[in-house]
Formats: structure tokens, C-alpha cells, sequence
């Protein structure tokens, strides 16, 4: 029985990744990518129960295929369900040829004949570009592998699969079963929105969990003799081109910072500082045009955000609803940090002391997720990389249900009207608490068979 599930449901997962390959038009077919990617989930959580229960046998190399195999039925397609990698292409192209990305919006540029029909298709062409240096890079070496968005999905891709290795060595640096790995690696989150649409936050999280690693072998290292100075010094400067892909990560770095032997810190901060700096200056004076565009993404994007929505008609101000979700994720933020830092105190292991660090990570994401006003898909790619360490139900059912936003696709593609679903928005809050609820809950039962699950389903 159990080699027949080990078999069964990476086979399922493929073939659902098939299924949704086989669309020619996935905005139009958004009730069946609903549908699917929660088969996929519940495939996942059968694997999390098995796996806890009576073992599984996926080996490294069996989770690294699969998770091949299913990226690479999307590489070859069009972005459907998102419009981003046209922007990427243009920002990598453009630096590939001497051109400061941040120096004018594309509307304010004639693109060369080869750029032409990307420019065409760029979202928000008003806009300097809302991304951060490290992201530049990466976009410029994608744009570098033939100017296609097929080449810059296949770097993004590498780098994912990148990422699904480091989560197997850390995995393995804590003593935890590689086969947790596979809530990421065969998650139909990162399968679709980078494999699919070529987002870029797969590249940021490789970047970090890469510094994750680099601690904890330091911190491991530390109990026997002396950290050394190089890994601290590159761990830190990897937090920091992380930062520079996307700025989620920003939030975890308190928790992050903790992980650090405390005799090496200042090598840890002297790495980060250096790689900002040699990202960031390149890139000026022009680098501060960004702030423009950040300030309007901070004061009016919103989207799927249950959290903002319900402040704002409660006070009637958006911008003080904004503000109370940023205090309130900021000291959620120092809460955690702050009971990390007392359990730490205790003389814990190195092994014990990463593993609460990344669950303190995974709750941050989660509360991140939550009480964003602007809530897009690929967001929770930062709360997927975390599954293997927190695995909770609430971060499993968040993970899928963002795919209920994308209901908005369907009538902007046929009618070009955008128009966000109340219920939707209210259901991607209120399941992943719900499920959280429960799992505390079933977690809190004296069933015999529940007791021993070490990360499981609280």
C-alpha cells in the first residue's frame, strides 16, 4: 500500500499538470484550474498524512523529476494568467543594451523593432519599473537567452528547481524527511506561476533559503568549533540580493538575523550591507525613480485583501486602514521575533534553533499573506517555501485557494472589465483561519493516533 501511494500521487500530480497544460486559454477555463490545483492540494495533504503516518519513500532525486516534469509541460507556453514577464523582458533587455531600467517609464520609450511586440503587451506602461536591482539581474540574464519569454522562463525555472534542492538539503541539515519537500517542489503554485507565468519571486526565495542553509551549517559548525567568516559573510550578502528580487523577505529578516552565531553578526551585517551596496549603486542616480512607482503601489493597489477591505469600510479610510494593517503585521513581526529570541536563550540545538526560525518565517508569511491589502497569486510563493517546515493547514488551503482570485481573469479577457468577487476575497481570508482553527483543534484531540506528529497539522 505504501509504495502504491508513493507511485500514485506524483503520477496524479503529473497528469493534472497535463490537464491544465492542455487548456489554449487558462483564463477562460478558470473553474477547471480551480477545480484541478485542489485535487493537487489534497493530493499534497494525503502525502503530508501518509508521509507522518507510515513513511514515504520519494528519494531526492524522484522529488527533483517530478518536480521537472511538471514545470517543464508549462515552459514552452504563453504567460496566460499574468502579464508580468513581458515588463522582465523589457527591464532585462534594456540592460542588457547600457540602459538604466529605472531611468523613464515605458511609455516615455520607442522600442527597438526587436522589442516591439513586448512593449506592446507591458502592464502599467506608465510606470518606472516597480522592481528591485537583483531582480534586474536576473531578468537581464533570462532576456540574455534569446529575448524570449521561453528563455527567460527556462532561467526562472532552473533557479526554482534550484530552490526545490536547497529545500531537500536543509530538510536534511535539520533532520526532517526529504520527502517534505515535496509540498513545494510539487506544489501547483510555483508550477504555475513560474513554470507558467514566469514570475520572479521563485528566484528571490532561492536567494534566501541559499542563506538559510549557509547559517544553519554555521550554526552547526559553531557547537564544535569557531563559524567561519566566509559562509556568514555570504549568507548575509544572499539575504540581501533576496531583499533586491522582491522585498518580502525584508520581513524575516529579524528572525533570520537571530539564526546568526552570535561572534559572527557583524560579518553577517557587513555582507548584507556590501551587496546592497554593489547592487543598488550601479543603478544610480536614476534608482530613485522607483519610489514613485512604490508609493503608488503602497497607497492604491489593493486586490483580494479580506483584511484591508473590511477596515476600510469600518473606518471609512483606506489610508487608515493601511496603516493599521502595517502596525499591526509590524508587531506581529516583533512578537514572534521576540519569543524566538526567549526560546533561543534556552541553550537550544542548532538543529532545534533552525527549525524554530523557519516555522517563525512560516507564521510570519502566513500574517504577511493575511493582512496584505494587495494579495496577488504568486505572492504566497514566500508561504510555499516554507511548507516543508511548517506544514499546517491553514498555509496548504491559503497556498491553493489565491487560484479563487483569478475569477477576475475571465470576464477582463472576454469584456476587458476588471471586477473583484466580495465572496472570493472574503473565502481567501477565511479559509486558511478556518482551517487553522480546525487543525488546532484536531491537533488539541487525545486520539492516540494523533499524538508523535511532530510538525504535522497544527
Amino acid at each position: 500500500m505504501k509504495s502504491l501511494g508513493s507511485l500514485a500521487i506524483p503520477i496524479l500530480l503529473i497528469f493534472c499538470c497535463a490537464a491544465l497544460a492542455a487548456q489554449p486559454e487558462l483564463r477562460l477555463a478558470v473553474p477547471l484550474l480551480v477545480g484541478v490545483t485542489a485535487a493537487m492540494a489534497l493530493l499534497l495533504a494525503l502525502a503530508l498524512y501518509g508521509g507522518e503516518r507510515i513513511g514515504c519513500l520519494w528519494s531526492p532525486g524522484t522529488i527533483l523529476v517530478v518536480a521537472l516534469l511538471m514545470r517543464l509541460l508549462f515552459l514552452c507556453g504563453p504567460p496566460q494568467l499574468s502579464d508580468d514577464s513581458y515588463r522582465y523582458l523589457w527591464d532585462g533587455s534594456n540592460l542588457l543594451h547600457g540602459i538604466n531600467p529605472y531611468g523613464a517609464a515605458p511609455s516615455a520609450l520607442v522600442p527597438t523593432p526587436a522589442l516591439k511586440s513586448v512593449h506592446a503587451l507591458i502592464n502599467h506602461p506608465d510606470y518606472v519599473t516597480i522592481y528591485p536591482p537583483a531582480a534586474q539581474v536576473v531578468f537581464a540574464g533570462g532576456a540574455a537567452l534569446g529575448g524570449t519569454v521561453t528563455g527567460l522562463k527556462s532561467l526562472l525555472v532552473l533557479l526554482d528547481l534550484g530552490l526545490c534542492a536547497l529545500l531537500i538539503l536543509l530538510l536534511r541539515q535539520l533532520g526532517r524527511p526529504v520527502w517534505l519537500a515535496v509540498l513545494y517542489a510539487w506544489n501547483p503554485l510555483p508550477v504555475l506561476e513560474i513554470a507558467g507565468s514566469g514570475h520572479v519571486d521563485g528566484a528571490g526565495l532561492t536567494l534566501l533559503i541559499a542563506s538559510c542553509c549557509l547559517l544553519m551549517l554555521e550554526r552547526q559548525r559553531a557547537a564544535v568549533t569557531e563559524p567561519r567568516r566566509w559562509p556568514i559573510l555570504l549568507s548575509g550578502a544572499l539575504l540581501a540580493c533576496a531583499c533586491l528580487v522582491k522585498l518580502f523577505p525584508l520581513a524575516l529578516t529579524p528572525v533570520l538575523f537571530l539564526l546568526v552565531p552570535a561572534g559572527r553578526r557583524k560579518h553577517f551585517l557587513g555582507g548584507f550591507v556590501l551587496a546592497l551596496a554593489a547592487l543598488l549603486l550601479p543603478f544610480l542616480p536614476q534608482l530613485t525613480n522607483i519610489t514613485s512607482s512604490l508609493d503608488a503601489y503602497a497607497r492604491n493597489w489593493e486586490f483580494a485583501g479580506f483584511a484591508f477591505n473590511t477596515l476600510r469600510s469600518l473606518t471609512g479610510s483606506g489610508a487608515v486602514a493601511r496603516l493599521m494593517l502595517c502596525s499591526s503585521f509590524a508587531l506581529i513581526v516583533l512578537i514572534i521575533t521576540l519569543r524566538l529570541q526567549a526560546r533561543l536563550k534556552r541553550g537550544l540545538t542548532a538543529t532545534d534553533a533552525g527549525g524554530q526560525v523557519l516555522e517563525a518565517c512560516y507564521q510570519i508569511a502566513l500574517a504577511l499573506l493575511l493582512l496584505t491589502p494587495t494579495l496577488q497569486p504568486w505572492y504566497a510563493l514566500l508561504l510555499a517555501a516554507f511548507l516543508p517546515f511548517g506544514a499546517g493547514p491553514a498555509a496548504l488551503v491559503l497556498c491553493w485557494v489565491v487560484f479563487l482570485t483569478y475569477q477576475v481573469q475571465t470576464p477582463y479577457f472576454i469584456l476587458g472589465q476588471w471586477k473583484e468577487n466580495s465572496q472570493v476575497t472574503a473565502a481567501v481570508f477565511l479559509a486558511p483561519v478556518t482551517a487553522y482553527l480546525l487543525g488546532r483543534l484536531f491537533k488539541n484531540s487525545p486520539s492516540p493516533s494523533r499524538e508523535g506528529s511532530g510538525w504535522g497539522w497544527g
